[in-house]
This record gives C-alpha cells, structure tokens and sequence, in this order.
C-alpha cells in the first residue's frame, strides 16, 4: 500500500505527460490510501480543467466516473484533531498550501507518525519535498523518459 496524494491521481484521471507513469505505479500496487480531502480536491482539478475550456462536458463526465470509481475503492484517512495539529505543524514548517498540509498530515496518520512505513506517491514539487524532509520515501510522478 502506498499513500497517494491528489496531485498523482488527477493524472489518473485525465490525459497529462505523467498519466503513464502515474498507470504504472497504480498497477504495481493499486491499494491506494488518501486523504479524507482527495475527493474534493481531484474533483476540483478536473471541473477547473472543463473552465478553462481544456476539457469537453463528455470528458469531464469521464474524469469524475473514474474519480468515483478510484474511490470506492481506496482507503481514506479521515480528519481528526491529531491530524489537524499535525497539518499546523506542517505549515510551520515547510512552505505548503493548506490541502497540502492536509495531505501530509494524513500520510503520517496513516503510518501512525512512522513516515517510513508507507510511500508517499506525489507529483507535486514542493508537497515531495516537504515529505521527504520529514522522512518519507516519495515516489515521484515524473513524466517517463524517453
């Protein structure tokens, strides 16, 4: 099981330069963990896609089935007062967004405060880096070489 943040689903979603790395490692190891916020915020990234007109309704339509479909599936890590003083923590910390926090919270949540217990897949810069400063081991969504 690997802890994925959102920024390494939405690739899954929708057609990007990292959508085939992000399909490789889903189907390495498809039990994926999240965050109690992915929902919304993969959500989020696909309707923002549809206005800025680089998504057609049908597409979007698409996107959010697999969205649900992903969901029923994977292992939500859900809000509590620890993960919130964590996300806090965080924010003190490491120069994140506030649903990035969110997101690295989680991940701790999961591996009860043992970043090394579980990878933490991530196609985000700044959120990969604040995860590997705290001792995870990331997996990068980087688009796949040549």
């Amino acid at each position: 099981m690997r802890f994925w943040d959102a920024s390494a689903i939405v690739p899954l979603l929708v057609d990007e330069e990292i959508t085939k790395t992000a399909e490789k490692l889903y189907r390495e190891d498809p039990h994926l963990c999240v965050s109690w916020t992915t929902l919304l915020e993969c959500t989020s990234a696909v309707v923002r896609r549809e206005r800025e007109d680089l998504l057609d309704p049908a597409s979007v339509e698409l996107a959010l089935g697999r969205l649900r479909a992903l969901a029923e599936r994977w292992e939500e890590v859900l809000p509590t007062d620890d993960l919130r003083t964590d996300a806090l923590r965080l924010l003190r910390v490491h120069p994140l967004r506030v649903a990035d926090s969110f997101q690295l919270a989680s991940a701790f949540a999961l591996g009860r405060g043992r970043p090394g217990r579980f990878p933490f897949v991530c196609a985000d810069r700044r959120l990969s880096d604040a995860a590997a400063r705290e001792g995870f081991l990331v997996i990068p969504v980087v688009p796949r070489t040549r």
